[in-house]
């Protein structure tokens, strides 16, 4: 029952990334549950520790832990943005 949880709510962070970096409309469901999972082990690794929370991955379904999975998907947004276009936008 995790692992669906955690497949929706990637999910949803991904998806909520996507709009704030305008990048939804080339974006699929698969893409922004891929954003979500990944956004969340890159804000694990680099903004948890900042703010003492885990993230989604960790099983920790907490407002801090949302949050910073969210930061980690954006981060990750920008990185692709960056990499792609040569602008975060």
């Amino acid at each position: 029952m995790n692992f669906i949880i955690w497949i929706v709510i990637g999910g949803v962070i991904g998806w909520l990334a996507s709009m704030v970096m305008k990048t939804d409309a080339q974006q699929g469901i698969f893409l922004n549950i891929v954003v979500g999972i990944v956004g969340a082990f890159l804000g694990g690794w680099l903004l948890a520790p900042l703010f003492g929370t885990g993230t989604i991955n960790s099983d920790n379904f907490s407002v801090s832990s949302l949050l910073v999975s969210f930061l980690g998907a954006v981060i990750l947004l920008g990185i692709v943005n960056l990499l792609r276009r040569g602008k975060i936008r």
